[in-house]
Order: C-alpha cells, then structure tokens, then sequence
C-alpha cells in the first residue's frame, strides 16, 4: 500500500480496529487492562504498515516531552555499583537537571545475543523519551543502525562503527591519551616496551592499540611483543619475552593485565617500577592497591555532553550525525620512573 505522508497512530488503529488511544498505550509499552489479543493485534497492524513513534516530529510540532531516555545494552546497576558506569550517570543526570529534562530509565530486555535490545515485537521501545542517550560495550550495531533509519535521536556513548550509517556518539579521546602515555615513558628513557592486549575487540581498545602504534613510530621506540602484535591475554611466556628482549615498561590495556605481570615479575625478583616501569590505558579503581600510572576518562564530561548533543538532536532533527570527541588526560601515580638501563637483556 502506498502512501504520500508518514503512517499515523490513526492508520495502525484503523487497521486493528481499536481506538487510537490503545495504539498508543501498546506502542509506548503501557499494556495495563489491554487484552493480550488486542495487543498483538495491534503489533500486528504496526509490522504491517510499518509505523514507528517518531519523538523527533512531536518536537516539531512543539510537542516534547521534555523526556531523554538512557539504554544501556547490558545490566547497567551491576556496573555503576563497580564505579564502571557511575559517573557517566552522575554527568547525565546533572546536565538533564540543569536543561530542565527529566530522564526515564529503560531496562534492557533480553535480545537474540543476551545483550539488551531496543526493538521488541517490532516496536521501539525507547519511543515514548525525546531522544535517548545509549551505553554499553555490547550494542548492537543492527539496532543502531535501524535506530538511525528510523529517525529516532540518539547519541551513543563512546565510539560504534556501524556500517553504511553514521551515528553521533560522545568518545573518550583514547588514541591521543595513549599517545601521551608513550610520550611520557619515551622522556623517561624506555626504549623497549611490552604491550598486553586485552581480549576485546571493540572500537575503545582500537583507539587505543592505534595510539600506541602511531607514537611507537613517531618516537622510534621498539615493540616486538606478542601484544603488540595481535597476541591477547597473558601467561608466563609474556614475562619470559619481556626479560629476553631487555623491555624497560609494559603498556598494558587493562588493569587485570598489569596486576598479573606485577606478580610475575615479583615472582622473579623484580619490582615495580624500579627494574620494570608499568603504564595502564585504563582508569584504576578508587579502592586499587596500586596507585598505577594510568588514563583517567573524564566520565562526568562524557555524560554532559551527551545530554547537550542530544538535546541539539531532538529540537532540530535535521542536525547531522556527529562525534565529538572529549580528551582524556594520564593520571600520575607509582609504577613508572626513569628507565633501568642496567636491566636490557636480563636472562629470564
């Protein structure tokens, strides 16, 4: 069926034979007193006709709701008690306050790959907020995409590569942070390093293995470690390799993977950073044993604007995509120093 104007809630209604105030509760997920019949005979008429909530017209019409939703692709509380996603909330929540915004909090319903998703029986459930503001290391790209297609203002938190569309995002500078981390342990004299690569793949740890290439090459530093190129995790090898090639520092991505070379290297004999320097490209936790020499993401930072770009997105929805990117910073702590010379070439 063709049409010339976007299909209404009055098209899904007519089509299913309800009010269009019952399209409306289905489709904002508000399911009190609707029959189960009636609820997939709306859903029904929704695949149908292909009708999806578009918050970015109500704007248009001077219609907000002075809602922005937050969706996170995984269980969002288990990691803000860990300090992962805390701060994030915290700027969120500050700057929605002071643009006058409430936010409505969408718990993550169970997708095909056990992350969160945003579409279930073919509805947007983020549909009844202005825009969204999205978290998490699993969203699915296919969802962001489809997102993005349907009109629907979001901004995603960190950098998503998503194919063939783009998407706004708010990213922690992480490649230029990682440059500066080499830099500093290049002034120190470390000529030689490890690197310890963690086992994600996502865009955040491509940002980061992309600094650390491009400074070794500008500062002419060596590293020939299994890290860098390509290995992940870590084993006994990774100490073996790090004595026989006479490396001074390790970069490691992940604080999991410093805290297991600092305990091989105790193992052997050697400190930290007396014999070998460690850096981190990850922010340590307040409760960390080891003040490490390490990045800190400007959370709070993030979490602000990304309410602004959003807010930009929903008054005008012509705004284009864009990605803003927020300079991260190297936090000085205990476990890099001055290069030991004396300790290149150290039989393992």
């Amino acid at each position: 069926m063709r049409r010339d104007r976007p299909v209404r809630q009055s098209d899904v209604a007519r089509l299913a034979g309800v009010s269009q105030s019952a399209v409306s509760r289905v489709v904002s997920g508000d399911l009190a007193r609707i029959p189960a019949a009636t609820a997939e005979r709306i859903r029904e008429a929704v695949r149908e006709l292909g009708y999806v909530p578009n918050p970015a017209a109500r704007s248009l019409r001077g219609r907000r709701n002075s809602l922005l939703g937050v969706h996170a692709f995984e269980p969002l509380f288990q990691w803000a008690r860990d300090g992962f996603y805390l701060d994030f909330l915290l700027g969120i929540e500050e700057r929605a306050e002071e643009t006058g915004n409430d936010l409505v909090l969408f718990t993550s319903a169970t997708g095909r790959h056990g992350s969160g998703t945003v579409y279930t029986s073919e509805m947007n459930r983020l549909g009844m907020a202005d825009g969204s503001i999205l978290l998490g290391v699993a969203s699915d790209p296919h969802e962001l995409a489809r997102l993005a297609g349907d009109g629907y203002p979001f901004v995603h938190v960190g950098r998503r590569d998503v194919p063939g569309v783009e998407i706004s995002c708010v990213i922690p500078d992480y490649r230029t942070a990682s440059v500066e981390v080499v830099t500093r342990l290049a002034e120190l004299g470390h000529r030689t390093l490890t690197y310890l690569r963690d086992p994600n793949e996502n865009e955040p740890y491509q940002d980061r293995r992309a600094g650390y290439q491009a400074a070794l090459a500008e500062l002419g530093l060596e590293d020939d470690s299994p890290g860098a190129a390509g290995r992940s995790g870590f084993d006994d090898s990774s100490v073996e390799d790090l004595l026989r090639r006479g490396s001074t520092a390790v970069v490691a991505e992940s604080v999991w993977l410093a805290e297991q070379m600092m305990a091989a290297l105790t193992a052997r004999g050697l400190t930290v950073p007396t014999d070998v320097s460690v850096a981190v490209l990850e922010t340590r936790s307040p409760d960390s044993a080891v003040e490490w020499d390490c990045l800190v993401i400007p959370r709070l930072e993030v979490g602000r604007r990304a309410v602004d770009q959003l807010i930009e997105l929903v008054e005008d929805p012509r705004t284009p995509p864009t990605q803003t990117w927020v300079p991260c910073s190297m936090a000085p702590g205990t476990t890099i120093t001055i290069a030991k010379t004396s300790q290149r070439k150290v039989e393992p």
